[in-house]
């Protein structure tokens, strides 16, 4: 007995501590949980992916695990010590940093300056400008990012931003970075790219908690995963001991996958079924020569990489920006270039890409959010009576199952997948005859993604036509057919019933290269 107590007692010893762990961590706001007795080791060395459905408490375990919270009970610790006092921001930084899905970069000051704002190198007490900027190149040729130290950090591309607020946090001696949702704006070239730097930091001895709606990401860099639901632990495991099903199952306490309609047995459309949307000859800074048509009732996926033009497109036909050439016609009517007024006189409603900035305002209700486009059709001068916006904030709750205390509720206060039902509420509130999604389940939990593209099966019954504009292979399956753009130009078309292989080729662009 004593010799195999002492030889747990060698094994635990020589095993190494965890980078960082959660342990029995509560977390209460008012009468919700947000967190109950969830624990989370992370090992040196491995990304670890952190998963669950929007609401999970995936955000509230960040915030304590980078000292922006303090747990009602339990704790975190780094290295096998207590985490500091959450006075001491220095002491954090030196042991985790986040790299959110919205950067934190300032846009308008150098590379240099962003990696050293608050603590720039000086002399006499006035900026050294000169040994910034040489310390900056010294930091980003050791960790081997190939951006200029000079660089207006706006100018950069979001995977390159990504990898400087990697390069910052290495700075400070942190080497547990927590990535959140890093590749949600990024195409495959750019997540390819990202994903052989992660392994080569690894390498180096960085370790990452990875947080991702995308499973497929999970497999292909992560070593272990955690799962929440409902703000408890559920499972830890090695990724190859979790097959896709078992880790869905997890997270929505339910078997199977995403329960999405597909196109591919639906009854083809009247040969003569009116053309609602037409797109004729349309010429932008990152499109040219784009023409296609979607009927009543037909749902046309348009694809493509993040750079092909095929947001800017989608954004066209919403009135958010004006093509440079060309026409759009909303049931034979011509639509004024870049007018969202006359866009949505005319039929047509929109979830824009980036629902921060362009879907809702954060500080309003979901009331409010839901019936901006139709203010003066509910009140007189747009001036509309509480109970009025209330009632349809209630019916929005209602038809898109928004978990929400009720219509007043403030969007900034739900789940990510929330608000994009607030989001696709606004579209909807018009009764549009021309639905334009751009990137709609970007960010959302399986179950979200399941509602929201419901409401794509639902309005083509209804005889709308619908442009689903993303780069989600779950997205393009409700659709009656595919466009695929490729560097600016429509290139190839996919019928419903597509191969995911064949999809991906055309996107990447292999399929336009002769043999």
């Amino acid at each position: 007995m004593s010799g195999q107590m002492s030889g747990q007692t060698s094994e635990r010893m020589s095993s190494p501590s965890p980078v960082a762990e959660a342990l029995a961590v509560t977390k209460r706001f008012g009468s919700t949980a947000a967190l109950q007795d969830v624990s989370l080791c992370v090992m040196p060395g491995e990304s670890h992916a952190l998963v669950g459905r929007n609401g999970a408490g995936k955000s509230t375990l960040v915030s304590i695990l980078t000292g922006l919270r303090r747990p009602d009970t339990g704790e975190a610790r780094f290295a096998g010590a207590s985490a500091p006092a959450l006075a001491d921001r220095d002491a954090w930084r030196e042991r985790v940093a986040c790299v959110y899905q919205h950067s934190t970069i300032i846009r308008d000051l150098t590379v240099a300056e962003n990696l050293f704002v608050n603590r720039q190198p000086a002399r006499r007490g006035i900026i050294d400008w000169r040994a910034m900027r040489r310390e900056a190149r010294a930091l980003l040729d050791h960790w081997k990012i190939d951006v200029r130290e000079d660089a207006r950090a706006g100018d950069l591309s979001v995977e390159a931003r990504q990898l400087v607020e990697i390069a910052r946090a290495l700075s400070y001696g942190a080497r547990f970075i927590i990535l959140d949702e890093p590749t949600a704006q990024l195409d495959g070239d750019e997540i390819k790219r990202l994903f052989k730097r992660i392994r080569e930091l690894q390498a180096e001895g960085v370790t990452f908690l990875f947080i991702s709606h995308h499973l497929q990401e999970v497999y292909d860099i992560c070593q272990a995963v955690t799962v929440l639901r409902d703000a408890r632990h559920i499972v830890s495991a090695p990724v190859g001991e979790m097959p896709r099903e078992r880790l869905i199952e997890a997270m929505t306490g339910e078997r199977g996958g995403l329960a999405v309609a597909g196109a591919a047995s639906r009854e083809p459309l009247a040969a003569d079924t009116a053309v609602a949307l037409e797109v004729a000859r349309l010429n932008g800074h990152d499109y040219e020569d784009v023409s296609f048509a979607v009927k009543r009732g037909e749902v046309v996926g348009l694809t493509g990489a993040t750079s092909s033009g095929r947001t800017s497109v989608a954004e066209a036909i919403a009135g958010l920006r004006a093509q440079a050439r060309g026409e759009i016609r909303i049931g034979g009517e011509p639509l004024p270039p870049g007018d969202v007024p006359a866009a949505l006189a005319r039929g047509v409603g929109c979830v824009p890409k980036d629902r921060h900035h362009e879907g809702l305002v954060l500080t309003q209700s979901v009331a409010e959010n839901a019936s901006m486009t139709i203010a003066r059709v509910l009140g007189k001068f747009g001036l509309v009576p509480p109970a009025k916006k209330n009632a349809f904030g209630r019916s929005a709750i209602e038809a898109l199952g928004i978990v929400a205390q009720g219509p007043e509720h403030v969007v900034s206060g739900l789940s990510g997948g929330n608000q994009q039902k607030v989001v696709m509420a606004r579209a909807l509130a018009n009764d549009p005859n021309v639905l334009v999604l751009i990137d709609p389940t970007v960010g959302v939990d399986v179950k979200s993604k399941e509602a929201l593209l419901s409401v794509v099966d639902r309005v083509r019954g209804e005889g709308k036509a619908v442009l689903v504009v993303s780069g989600e292979l779950d997205d393009l399956r409700t659709c009656d057919r595919v466009l695929v753009m490729f560097r600016g130009r429509v290139a190839a078309e996919f019928p419903a019933g597509w191969q995911d292989n064949d999809l991906i080729a055309s996107v990447e662009g292999v399929s336009l290269h002769e043999e």
